[in-house]
């Protein structure tokens, strides 16, 4: 199991979705085998803070779905244990619940689903898959869906409360 810390700034969230997210993360956790007891934090915010810590972290002035930042450097998507006792710092999830709202509507799936979906990308981000090249954004798209229908969310989420 991995060490999750679930924060919800915006005091929207309901319980069911907060669990939600954890379940997903924890799933994703294992299908990639990340060590155990590794710490991951999400935080659900507000677009106004998102666009802050776009514009401080990456000098973009707009508001986002998610952001990850990694902890630990990684080179070749290894995770570099430099002490095996201790637990390793995955990073943090920060999404925007405003954004995640607009996109399942503009797509037409649940809020839980997007959010759903914006933690695994931000997850994967932290195991250090990245999109920069249309290879990698196939292989980490491909990876996203796959857990998230192996999770049981499906795209479409017709029918799937």
């Amino acid at each position: 199991m991995l060490e999750l810390d679930l924060m919800d700034e915006t005091n929207t969230l309901s319980e069911q979705t907060i669990e939600l997210v954890e379940k997903v993360i924890q799933f994703a956790g294992k299908q990639q085998s990340v060590k155990e007891g590794s710490e991951v934090s999400v935080t659900f915010v507000t677009n106004d803070t998102i666009q802050e810590i776009n514009r401080t972290y990456r000098k973009k002035d707009v508001p986002t779905d998610v952001i990850s930042f990694a902890m630990e450097e990684m080179g070749d998507g290894e995770i570099e244990i430099k002490d095996a006792e201790l637990p390793t710092l995955l990073g943090d999830i920060v999404i925007s619940v405003e954004r995640a709202s607009e996109q399942a509507e503009s797509y037409a799936h649940t809020f839980e689903r997007e959010l759903c979906f914006l933690a695994v990308h931000g997850f994967l981000h932290l195991l250090g898959f990245d999109h920069g090249t249309k290879e990698e954004e196939q292989e980490m798209f491909g990876l996203q869906e796959t857990i998230l229908q192996a999770f049981g969310l499906t795209r479409e989420g017709h029918g799937h409360s």
